[in-house]
């Protein structure tokens, strides 16, 4: 237990000063460009773990993971981290974290939309509750900086598509949570490396740089500042946060289950803030406090909401068995209809958690 406590600690501080750390390589860094190193590197540290967990299977990757992990790669690393990245670089990183925290409550809204999975009762009040936290955090009669708060919105947005994307293909291709996270980290950062190389086109450039807004997506970078002058600031950004974030989070919840583990995400909005402020002297406004409280009251009630439905899929399990040894004869027809409906429930509840996972 104690050293499960010690891979959600070292988790949970990694993806709290993620942030901070992304805020603090901006500067010398092209977003697009430090997207790129950081999954390229995470999913490089990822890969030994990967590797073993498709042995211990005996599983082997084909050409329809290819295409399911060019997909999660297009959706979470081009997609919504790029979005995540330039939120990062117009706004307060605490409010960028606290934000895109709420992304598991997006993957619960697309999993009733697009999976057509029902919202338990904990769920659907999670829901609401922090909805209400984003709207006190954004303050829409009081807007100080939109561009920032719609993209850390956007992002919070994709990442929860691309949470029931993955889900939705790991249980398709029988695959794991850290083989999909690798393999989505690479697979995403060969199409932003094709991406990048597409800017370098002559023709491509004059034409970005013609626009405004696109100026600082021309002709971007790809080795530009990776020295020994920021050896650290990336070693931190990629092998620590990245890499060794993920790392930790599976091997906790390897050594318990996903509702213990997921405590990193429910801690991070709390902690992040506060270590904007100490490291890097952000200034948290009273809303953005207010609104922190109440969506770690919604991540409460997720993470209660959890733990009751893990609890209550051991009874249908152990009950299952015992009906199996006797032949099912002990228990009566409805009896063993309801079980079966309840380990359904159960599953159906532990995947929901497991797709808050990849942030």
């Amino acid at each position: 237990m104690r050293k499960t406590l010690l891979y959600i600690a070292f988790s949970t501080l990694m993806f709290s000063s993620m942030e901070i750390a992304l805020k603090a390589a901006g500067g010398a860094f092209n977003p697009i460009q430090l997207n790129l190193i950081r999954f390229l590197i995470g999913g490089i540290v990822l890969l030994p773990i990967a590797w073993h967990a498709l042995r211990m299977e005996s599983r082997l990757i084909t050409w329809s993971d290819v295409g399911l992990f060019c997909l999660t790669g297009l959706a979470c690393v081009i997609v919504s981290m790029t979005l995540y990245q330039l939120a990062i670089m117009v706004d307060e990183a605490s409010t960028v974290a606290v934000l895109f925290s709420c992304n598991p409550v997006f993957a619960l809204i697309f999993s009733y939309l697009i999976l057509h999975e029902r919202l338990g009762r904990a769920n659907l009040i999670a829901v609401i509750v922090s909805i209400v936290g984003l709207i006190v955090i954004v303050n829409p009669m009081h807007l100080t900086n939109p561009l920032g708060l719609t993209l850390s919105i956007a992002s919070a947005l994709t990442f929860g598509l691309y949470s029931i994307i993955s889900r939705w293909g790991s249980t398709r291709h029988g695959l794991n949570g850290i083989v999909m996270t690798c393999f989505t980290f690479l697979a995403g950062s060969v199409e932003l490396f094709v991406l990048i190389m597409i800017t370098h086109i002559p023709a491509v450039a004059t034409v970005m740089r013609s626009v405004t807004w696109l100026q600082e997506f021309a002709a971007i970078p790809v080795l530009k500042n990776v020295s020994m002058q920021y050896f650290w600031l990336l070693f931190f950004i990629g092998v620590c946060v990245t890499g060794g974030g993920f790392a930790f989070y599976f091997l906790a919840m390897e050594r318990s289950d996903v509702s213990t583990a997921s405590l990193v995400f429910f801690i991070k909005p709390a902690l992040a803030p506060v270590l904007a402020a100490v490291l890097i002297h952000e200034h948290i406004m009273v809303n953005t406090i207010i609104g922190i409280v109440i969506i770690l009251i919604g991540s409460v009630i997720t993470f209660m909401g959890n733990q009751v439905h893990e609890q209550e899929s051991t009874l249908p399990d152990d009950a299952e068995e015992a009906g199996e040894d006797a032949g099912d004869s002990d228990l009566p027809a409805d009896v063993r209809a309801k079980l079966k409906a309840r380990a359904r429930v159960a599953e159906r509840a532990r995947e929901n958690a497991e797709s808050s996972t990849t942030n």
